[in-house]
């Protein structure tokens, strides 16, 4: 994600703004690429999700709420898999998990990566074949390894030599032999937020190929007969549109692949990971599934005939590229108020009744979001906006950067796109404030997937 402090600073000194956010000449206009496939504006501003209307979503579930083209979801998730044909498919269930969203996957013939023992109760609950589910995670517990493998978890992506010590023993005490995947930390540095790169050395994931250790860890799960090393998992961070960093990442694994094979390891799977970008502002230009899956097998096969090895069986692992573009969160104004910035410039702060409890992104990442008024039409001109929420910290914002009508005004809806990543994943109860829920639209229908919590909810763990 890239800073825009510098062109704010622009936009308050009292310019048009830096090329990156200039006036628009329509503020009813939506940008396609930031906006799932059925969003769409009628001639009365509204906007219409499948069939259904903003204004319709927020009176029978109110707001603020995630609402995903649960079509959009499903064509994403084909359209990874049908472009990566031949290589196994992980959707990231921490982008976003729920029963719903696990059916989804199942049926449109993904398979399911998880991190943590609640992610595999949920796949679990919504049927999810075990055999085609993988286990990340840098801690996992002997209960959560327990449950994995007693289930019959396809791959478990062991992160530390602790790790591969417990799970040899937890399968041998089930008499199972598990499947294995070293995690590896290739040293890349990605073009990211510090906080979601993951593949330089100083950082939690992985065990690191310069010092030895990935090697070393490769060789201990060869050498215990309750474990079958399958092969070896890159991922270098999240949010990325330059392949440049998976081709060094590549390169490097795939030298420590070739390695192991010279060693006698039965290897035979690479996971490059996932980390594809998608759109959250106009100057953000995702690669599509077709030219991902083409750029990551054309380096896989360049290094492998350089190293003079078969291909290894590739497997990817897309979340964010799924479910983030398929959701928009919805919002409705309270307050909102102008504030004189210098140089006589002035900015509009438009509050909304959520904030960083269901979207802690920009707080966490600095992250860059778009928004637009959703309840009506406008021919207002438009001004430079800063939306934030209802919390107690003067960090909660929502949106960093946009123009909004002038005449907004309390009552009016808001909606952000490009919400479906982490949005609702990462939400919390900050200020005991309940998490939205979550509304799937398909075909002119709309339904709860994820009830909106309550105040008894977020009491029910109280011990007086």
């Amino acid at each position: 994600m890239r800073s825009h402090e510098a062109g704010t600073l622009h936009a308050e000194a009292g310019s048009r703004g830096p090329t990156w956010l200039q006036p628009p000449d329509d503020t009813n206009a939506l940008v396609a690429s930031l906006w799932p496939t059925h969003v769409s504006r009628g001639a009365d501003g509204v906007l219409d999700v499948a069939g259904v209307t903003a204004t319709e979503l927020a009176n029978e579930f109110g707001t603020p709420a995630y609402v995903i083209d649960e079509d959009d979801f499903r064509a994403r998730a084909r359209a990874f898999r049908d472009a990566f044909a031949g290589t196994d498919v992980y959707y990231a269930g921490k982008a976003f998990l729920s029963i719903a969203t696990v059916t989804w996957v199942a049926e449109e013939g993904l398979f399911l990566d998880v991190c943590s023992g609640g992610e595999l109760a949920v796949a679990l609950r919504g049927g999810f074949d075990p055999a085609r589910i993988g286990f990340h995670g840098n801690n996992k517990s002997d209960a959560e390894l327990r449950r994995a493998v007693g289930v019959g978890v396809g791959r478990v992506v062991v992160d530390s030599f602790a790790e591969i010590a417990r799970l040899g023993r937890i399968a041998a005490d089930l008499g199972v032999r598990q499947q294995v995947l070293v995690r590896v930390t290739a040293g890349v540095e990605a073009h990211t937020h510090e906080y979601i790169a993951t593949a330089h050395e100083d950082q939690k994931f992985g065990l690191s190929i310069t010092d030895g250790a990935a090697f070393d860890a490769m060789q201990m799960v060869e050498s215990d007969a309750a474990l079958q090393l399958a092969g070896l998992h890159s991922h270098i961070g999240s949010q990325i549109f330059d392949t440049s960093g998976f081709e060094v990442a590549t390169r490097r694994v795939l030298a420590l692949y070739a390695r192991g094979l010279e060693a006698g390891f039965a290897l035979g799977e690479l996971d490059l990971g996932g980390g594809f970008g998608i759109a959250y502002t106009t100057q953000d230009d995702p690669a599509e599934p077709d030219v991902l899956a083409r750029n990551l097998t054309e380096i896989v096969a360049h290094e492998c005939r350089a190293l003079g090895i078969g291909v290894p069986h590739l497997s990817v692992e897309p979340g964010r590229a799924v479910s983030g573009p398929s959701t928009f969160t919805l919002y409705e104004v309270g307050t909102v108020k102008e504030v004189s910035l210098d140089a006589g410039a002035t900015r509009l702060y438009v509050a909304v009744d959520g904030g960083m409890s269901d979207n802690i992104r920009t707080a966490l990442y600095d992250a860059d979001f778009s928004c637009t008024l959703a309840s009506r039409r406008s021919d207002a001109d438009p001004v430079l906006a800063r939306v934030v929420g209802k919390h107690c910290e003067s960090g909660d914002i929502v949106v960093k950067n946009e123009f909004l009508p002038s005449d907004v005004e309390a009552g009016d809806l808001i909606a952000v796109p490009a919400t479906g990543a982490y949005c609702r994943s990462l939400a919390n109860t900050y200020n005991h404030i309940p998490r939205p829920p979550v509304v799937a639209v398909r075909g002119g229908q709309a339904r709860l997937v994820v009830r909106r919590e309550t105040e008894d909810d977020l009491l029910r763990l109280e011990v007086s």
